[in-house]
């Protein structure tokens, strides 16, 4: 700690979900030990990430695409639990593993310039200042709450679908659900069978994906989100370009008309929704499944932003600013990249800071374990 009472790190990794663990592994693999060389904020109150805050009626055997941490498999997952707590159990059995000690919960209020070529990141446990950041706060903290004219005269509930605890809540209930993502297709199933009426509406027509998606078609849909992040663009979540998976359930959903879409709504009204040729549907509540946005105000000090609202990037390094890197954004922000990304920040990040330290003494036996 110096004079001024910030201490300094080489690194600091902000989040600790999928893709600040795995820059966290890598850091430590690398050799750089933890509350020493780097530490790792997370300002959620356990391990788990986003994957702690998902409904209750969301069991593993529903997750699409979780893929293992590095160095850990994900064993023996019984396929009724939540994936809640089988996802935050896995991270926790990880972060202990690997001794990665996260600091928890720890809010990150600002990262700025500091002195001497260093960040200077202000969190709710004091200040560090590190020669560069791993920035992995994902976007659960943002949901997107679309505008429409009426808002503020509908009498029913609105709600976020971060907000969603499960079925029961819509039992008996005429339920709007708007968005055209993962989520709202498996909430609408469930809602379904309890509620009086459901509604589907989304903004472009949903694209089912039938068949195997492959390594092949997963390149592919990296690519067309890294191709807006390249030109200072926000990025489009990996899932809006692949498609929803089609699966027997959501099949048979679309047999029975559960999954029948309308196109959005132009305006609320006191008892529902209404559209530009004048139909109409009453709803008790407005279920709005629309995603999230980056979770990034707090390097706003950096000036990171290009006039047209994203980041411009190269692998993960911001071009504005090579001593930050953002790792499950954009095209990382599967669990398949967000893994890749934060091997490949750390092994940026040492080439920036001139190499990494050798493993201490007592380190060697662990490096190799995590080599393995």
């Amino acid at each position: 700690m110096n004079h001024f009472g910030v201490r300094d790190v080489e690194v600091v990794v902000i989040g600790a979900g999928q893709a600040g663990l795995a820059a966290a592994f890598h850091l430590r693999r690398a050799g750089w030990v933890p509350d020493r060389d780097f530490v790792v904020l997370d300002h959620s109150p356990r391990p788990g990430g986003a994957w702690q805050f998902r409904w209750p009626t969301l069991t593993y055997d529903k997750v699409h695409g979780m893929h293992a941490l590095p160095g850990m498999e994900l064993t023996g997952a019984d396929p009724q639990r939540p994936s809640s707590e089988v996802i935050g159990g896995y991270f926790g059995r990880y972060e202990q593993t690997f001794g990665l000690r996260v600091h928890r919960p720890v809010s990150v209020t600002a990262v700025r310039a500091g002195a001497d070529d260093r960040l200077l990141v202000e969190t709710s446990e004091g200040a560090y200042a590190p020669r560069a950041l791993i920035n992995a706060t994902g976007t659960w903290d943002r949901p997107f709450w679309p505008r429409f004219p009426g808002q503020d005269v509908f009498a029913g509930r609105q709600l976020h679908s971060a907000q969603y605890k499960g079925p029961e809540d819509f039992r008996g209930a005429r339920v709007v659900v708007v968005g055209g993502g993962t989520s709202a297709v498996q909430q609408l199933l469930e809602i379904a069978p309890v509620a009086a009426a459901t509604t589907w509406v989304t903004r472009r027509p949903p694209v089912f994906r039938e068949g195997p998606f492959g390594e092949e078609q997963g390149r592919a849909a990296v690519a067309l989100v890294e191709q807006r992040v390249r030109q200072g663009l926000p990025p489009r979540s990996v899932v809006s370009v692949t498609g929803l998976p089609m699966t027997e359930a959501i099949r048979q959903a679309r047999a029975s008309g559960v999954l029948e879409r309308l196109p959005l709504f132009a305006r609320l009204t006191h008892g529902g929704v209404v559209w530009a040729d004048g139909r109409t549907v009453e709803a008790d509540v407005l279920l709005y499944a629309t995603g999230f946005r980056a979770a990034l105000d707090h390097l706003a000090p950096l000036r990171l932003r290009e006039p047209g609202g994203g980041i411009r990037m190269d692998g993960t390094r911001t071009l504005r600013d090579p001593r930050v890197h953002l790792v499950g954004y954009g095209p990382s922000a599967s669990t398949i990249g967000a893994n890749r990304a934060g091997r490949a920040a750390v092994r940026d990040i040492r080439r920036l800071l001139d190499g990494a330290a050798q493993p201490a003494h007592g380190e060697a036996e662990l490096a190799g374990r995590l080599a393995s």
